[in-house]
């Protein structure tokens, strides 16, 4: 199911309140969301618990699988799809044994970082931030000169990310990109489902 998903949606407690993720959640899985992922970076996990089971839940009665961003113990807790892990965290080897989670996968932002990534066997990875991003302050947009040629080295689905939105998506597009990951594009969209689908309908379709 990973390799056949074109629209990850990040569930991200930075734009989405607690108390509201549940039904963002629905929104998200309901629209057309294939992959969705829990990010908190702000929250300590053992508060989180209960709302990742909540979150699971929902995309597990949807068959779409759940990620849990950094914290792997949260992951194994709640018995989460998957894990999502950056440069600076668990290797991906480690991140697989602590979590036991079925899907690890792991950030790259630039060719040399992707390169490195799939000698650690990830299932799949993040390439970006393409543009600039609020949610990645401190990483510099990479733009989208490299993003057919980090297609050509993976051996796991890529997953373009970091600033996709409606108006820059064909152009991420026709750089070869063939699967992306949106966040502030669907979470502060007035209607998350129907910008899901919109986003479902103008991705290619894979081959």
């Amino acid at each position: 199911m990973l390799t056949e998903a074109r629209l990850y949606a990040i569930l991200d407690l930075d734009y989405v309140a607690p108390p509201n993720a549940e039904c963002v959640c629905r929104e998200l899985v309901a629209g057309g969301a294939q992959v969705v992922q829990l990010r908190a970076k702000k929250h300590v996990p053992e508060t989180l618990v209960s709302l990742a089971r909540n979150v699971q839940e929902i995309c597990r009665e949807a068959g779409v699988p759940f990620i849990v961003n950094d914290f792997a113990e949260l992951a194994a807790t709640v018995g989460a799809d998957g894990l999502h892990v950056g440069q600076d965290d668990l290797s991906v080897s480690e991140a697989r044994r602590i979590s036991r989670c079925r899907i690890v996968g792991k950030s790259t932002h630039s060719l040399a970082q992707a390169r490195a990534a799939m000698a650690e066997k990830p299932d799949y990875i993040g390439f970006g931030p393409l543009f600039a991003t609020p949610t990645k302050p401190d990483y510099i947009a990479i733009g989208l000169e490299d993003v057919g040629e980090v297609h050509e080295i993976a051996t796991a689905p890529v997953f373009c990310i970091g600033g996709v939105k409606r108006h820059n998506l064909d152009a991420v597009l026709d750089a070869g990109a063939k699967r992306v990951v949106v966040v502030s594009g669907l979470l502060c969209a007035s209607d998350v489902a129907e910008e899901c689908r919109w986003y479902r309908a103008n991705v290619t379709p894979l081959l």
